[in-house]
């Protein structure tokens, strides 16, 4: 592995790498440019890791002036995080159907056994506490085809009645993950991912029979097998309302409203199949009607040669870069921006992105926390490796980090599904 302290940022064809020289402090830069041609690009075609039998006493690399504890084991599936306003952690532990809740102590110190807040749920995946501010009334968590809301007060450890149901039409299969915002108190956001890697169940459509579906439906939606999929809907608190809020985003499976600017974000998990450098993933900012590519283009106004010569209209040119590009087959899950005082005041505004990892790359990237660098709220395209060593070697990993939140004093949560741990990051005071 290389050390700790190469922080010279890598750009270009060096920024592309593995797990082999992954460790705190490496700073990448991609670029639309750096894509390789996918008639020079082989495939690999894998498997996903498997859990190393020897976990042992493992823990993560994190940087110096950080120190890293172990706060829970044994849980199963742990997915997305969120801080309530009073400091309470909730996890939906995807795999265990449930809603756990973390009460810190005053100095910050999660107990390794939560209190169950829900149960018996069906892959409960996104959470998000409305309306957004210090007293919300409501939790919203989602399952794949549907989103419910629990009533909500500060402090409550457990839900108080059965969920109402306000949204149930959501389209399932493919992927599974329907992470939620809340950028104003007037609306909501549900990623919805794709049901497939390319959309192979969507039919070729005429140029005026295209015109059509999108002026009722939304530029650049998809079809068929992918109606309303790929995309970001808005909905209203009550779930009615519901319309594309953004499209052409393959499977936008973490979302997080940047402090700043309320802007909302999606960290997106890009297509297989195109090779080993292709294409990137990416985390941006989510605008309101636009398009992001998928599945006919991708970085822009790249063509998916999968798809050439299906949309040879304008539309190539109404997608958007996205901001921040991560190395292909990453598979990033999480997003949370630090708005925290425990960490370095360079940390402040930055945001932390987990990497899942990818059956489709050899050697293997992902498995990590990565630090996307911003300046001055708006993205500085550069990322830098947070917390690393979840791989033991090529075939097996002890870790693949899911969900990231920043606890009200400052630390860092990061949940992990393959051991099935919960991790706290917390800043070592100068002596």
């Amino acid at each position: 592995m290389c050390a700790a302290d190469d922080t010279a940022l890598r750009t270009g064809k060096s920024a592309f790498g593995s797990w082999h020289d992954d460790a705190p402090g490496v700073r990448r830069q991609f670029r639309a440019g750096d894509l390789p041609d996918p008639a020079s690009e082989r495939s690999t075609v894998g498997a996903s890791p498997a859990l190393h039998a020897d976990r042992g006493e493992r823990v993560p690399s994190v940087p110096p002036g950080f120190a890293v504890e172990l706060v829970a084991k044994g849980l199963h599936g742990p997915r997305v995080l969120r801080v309530a306003p009073n400091g309470d952690l909730f996890l939906a532990e995807t795999g265990g159907g449930r809603i756990l809740v973390f009460r810190p102590d005053t100095d910050g110190k999660l107990p390794s056994e939560p209190k169950v807040f829900a149960k018996g749920l069906s892959d409960v995946y996104g959470m998000t506490f409305f309306p957004p501010g210090p007293e919300p009334t409501a939790l919203y968590a989602s399952q794949t085809t549907s989103v419910m809301r629990f009533a909500y007060r500060s402090g409550d450890t457990q839900a108080g009645a059965p969920a109402t149901v306000v949204l149930k039409d959501i389209p399932g299969g493919g992927h599974s993950t329907r992470d939620l915002a809340a950028p104003n108190a007037q609306q909501l956001l549900v990623a919805v991912g794709s049901a497939s890697n390319i959309a192979d169940g969507m039919p070729k459509k005429s140029a005026a029979d295209i015109a059509a579906f999108e002026h009722a439906s939304a530029r650049g939606a998809a079809w068929g097998t992918e109606d309303r999929r790929a995309a970001v809907w808005s909905i209203a608190p009550d779930g009615t309302n519901a319309r594309l809020y953004a499209t052409g985003l393959r499977n936008c499976a973490g979302m997080a409203v940047q402090p700043a600017t309320k802007m909302p974000w999606c960290v997106v998990n890009e297509r297989d199949g195109l090779g080993n450098d292709l294409p990137f993933e990416y985390a941006t900012r989510v605008r309101e009607h636009g398009f992001y590519g998928w599945p006919w283009f991708y970085i822009g106004g790249y063509v998916d040669p999968r798809r050439a010569g299906e949309r040879d209209d304008a539309l190539r040119a109404d997608v958007i870069t996205p901001d921040v590009l991560i190395q292909p087959h990453s598979a990033p899950l999480g997003i949370a921006f630090y708005d925290g005082t425990m960490f370095p005041s360079d940390y402040r505004g930055d945001a932390f992105v987990t990497l899942h990892g990818s059956w489709n790359r050899t050697p293997r990237t992902g498995y990590k926390v990565v630090q996307l660098h911003l300046a001055n709220g708006k993205p500085a395209d550069e990322y830098s490796d947070f917390m690393t060593g979840f791989v033991v070697d090529d075939a097996h990993v002890w870790g693949r980090p899911t969900g990231i939140a920043v606890a009200r004093d400052g630390s860092l949560l990061v949940s992990e599904d393959e051991g099935g741990t919960l991790w706290r990051v917390r800043a070592i005071p100068n002596p």
